[in-house]
Parts: structure tokens; sequence; C-alpha cells
């Protein structure tokens, strides 16, 4: 079955079904989650984006996170390893009708404050976000069956931002 690029508008539920879900996700990781964060687009208030929750929560020790592969498909997701990001480990949930998207770092990882930066930065700069977010709505009517061309479409202004809003994390630290 070929998964369908489907953006929508931003939908105000988005936040608690983040916080359903990383409630379950702490009852699995238990102590060695030291926090846990709601990323990408469906994070930022009014931005349209593919309806996937995406989940980074932070842990003591990533090698800990592949002992608990069986608890974690019990809850629908599917392991991925590290997908192409070292240091990370990486669960879908949902098949070709994605819902989650589960991206666990190891404290001190960088792609924790690039994540992080680019949410709030995009959170605080509404004309880019909405930039961004007319940018994905484009594309996923150009590629609805298409995600690889749908994500590379982006990439350009992803980069873009990305590097504003590291540059703009950093000025704050």
């Amino acid at each position: 079955m070929t998964r369908i690029v489907a953006v929508t508008p931003y939908n105000p539920d988005w936040p608690t079904l983040f916080k359903n879900e990383a409630a379950l996700l702490k009852k699995i990781f238990k102590t060695e989650i030291l926090d846990i964060h709601h990323i990408g687009s469906t994070s930022i208030p009014g931005l349209a984006a593919k309806p996937v929750i995406d989940i980074m929560p932070i842990v003591n020790d990533i090698e800990k996170v592949d002992r608990l592969n069986t608890e974690m498909i019990s809850l629908g997701y599917e392991p991925r390893g590290e997908n192409g990001l070292p240091g990370r480990r990486y669960f879908e949930k949902g098949g070709n009708q994605r819902t989650h998207h589960v991206h666990i770092y190891e404290k001190g990882n960088p792609d924790i404050t690039r994540h992080l930066a680019f949410r709030d930065y995009l959170r605080l700069n509404g004309e880019e976000a909405k930039q961004y977010g007319a940018l994905k709505m484009e594309l996923a009517k150009q590629y609805p069956f298409n995600i690889e061309a749908y994500i590379k479409g982006k990439e350009a202004l992803v980069r873009k931002i990305e590097m504003k809003a590291i540059k703009w994390h950093g000025a704050l630290c």
C-alpha cells in the first residue's frame, strides 16, 4: 500500500495526542526517560502538518532502548534502529497510516538541540512558520503519492530555517 502524503491545517488536539502517547512511553521506559518533548510540525500551533505526532524522549543510555523493543511493539510501534541518524533510536506507529514517530536520543546528543531550536524558533516566528506550512501544503498537492519527493522539496527551506534557529538558540544560551 502506498503511503499518501496528506498535510492538514493545524489540529488543536495534537498536544493532547502527544501527552497521551508520552504517558504510555513513560510507563515503558520508566526512569530511563529524563525528559520527553513534542517536536515536529504538530508541535507548532497554527502550522499545517502531516497529522503524525513526533515525540522525542531523552534517555540516560541509548543502548538500553533496544532492550525495550518488545514493549514498543506491544504499543503498535515498529522499531527502525538508528534509521539513518547515528545515536538515535526511531520507531513508527501506524504503518502506511502513520500516527506517531518516536525519536529517542541519549542526553547530550546535539540533535536534541537541533529539534528543539527548530520547534521553538517557528513557534516565535509566525511568518516563517506560515511560509513553511504553505510549502508543505503545495508539496503535498504536487506529490500526493511520493513521500520522498515531498521530503526533498522541503529540504532547502528546512535547512535555512534550521540554521537560523540554531543561531537564534545559541544567542539565547
